[in-house]
């Protein structure tokens, strides 16, 4: 039998290693934050537009919370696509993940989302960026918002194929896969598969769901992304 002593001892010395671990993981966290930048100094704009639009009419608390780049931006129908529920659009186009990240402080934390549906990863493939990268700035956004929302859900919505980019194809599929196995660990995360009903029976983007560009989608892509989103909500 263990002298209740020496028991208790150790017992503090594992709370106190406890601790310090928390600790130090919460310290190299907020050092890393402090010291990320947005790709583009070109956002402020924007952020600064959302901030206005805040402080005239703010968003519910609890909202369902859509952020991330162009394709999120150019979701113009959120509300009739899920009309029981209460969205916030907060996307703006070009941005990366790391952009989101930075302004989370403004544009995302305030909120107090209930979920969060990231749409991020396009362009940072289409800047040289890789799969391992989109990986860890992925986890860089949820511990950001985890450290101050820990119960809200986060939903990652695949890199989308499209016609203008499929030459980074393989990159962009790689990256779903490394985001949806890392998701798979945390029930607080969502991996939101629109890569699949976007490819035709060719295994190829479908034209019929992009503009001119071959890139933006037009409403029949949304509709696509609509479906694939209502199960989460």
């Amino acid at each position: 039998m263990i002298p209740q002593g020496p028991l208790r001892r150790s017992r503090a010395i594992q709370n106190c290693s406890a601790a310090v671990t928390a600790l130090l993981l919460w310290g190299c966290t907020t050092g890393y934050l402090s010291r990320i930048e947005p790709t583009s100094s070109k956002w402020e704009k924007a952020i600064q537009a959302f901030e206005t639009s805040d402080q005239s009419s703010p968003p519910a608390e609890s909202s369902v919370l859509f952020i991330g780049s162009s394709s999120i931006r150019m979701w113009k129908t959120l509300q009739t696509d899920f009309p029981d529920v209460p969205t916030i659009n907060r996307g703006f186009g070009g941005s990366q993940i790391v952009d989101s990240l930075y302004y989370a402080p403004r544009i995302v934390l305030p909120y107090k989302p209930s979920k969060i549906f990231l749409y991020a990863g396009d362009n940072d493939v289409a800047k040289g960026k890789t799969a391992r990268i989109i990986l860890r700035d992925f986890k860089r956004f949820v511990a950001r918002v985890h450290q101050t929302l820990p119960e809200t859900e986060i939903h990652f919505i695949a890199i989308k194929p499209s016609i203008s980019r499929w030459n980074l194809a393989d990159e962009m599929s790689q990256a779903n896969r490394m985001v949806e196995r890392f998701a798979e660990r945390d029930s607080r995360l969502h991996f939101v598969d629109i890569w699949t009903p976007m490819l035709n029976s060719e295994e190829k983007p479908s034209p019929d769901l992009f503009l001119e560009d071959g890139l933006h989608m037009n409403r029949k892509g949304y509709e696509i992304w609509a479906a694939a989103v209502a199960p989460f909500l």
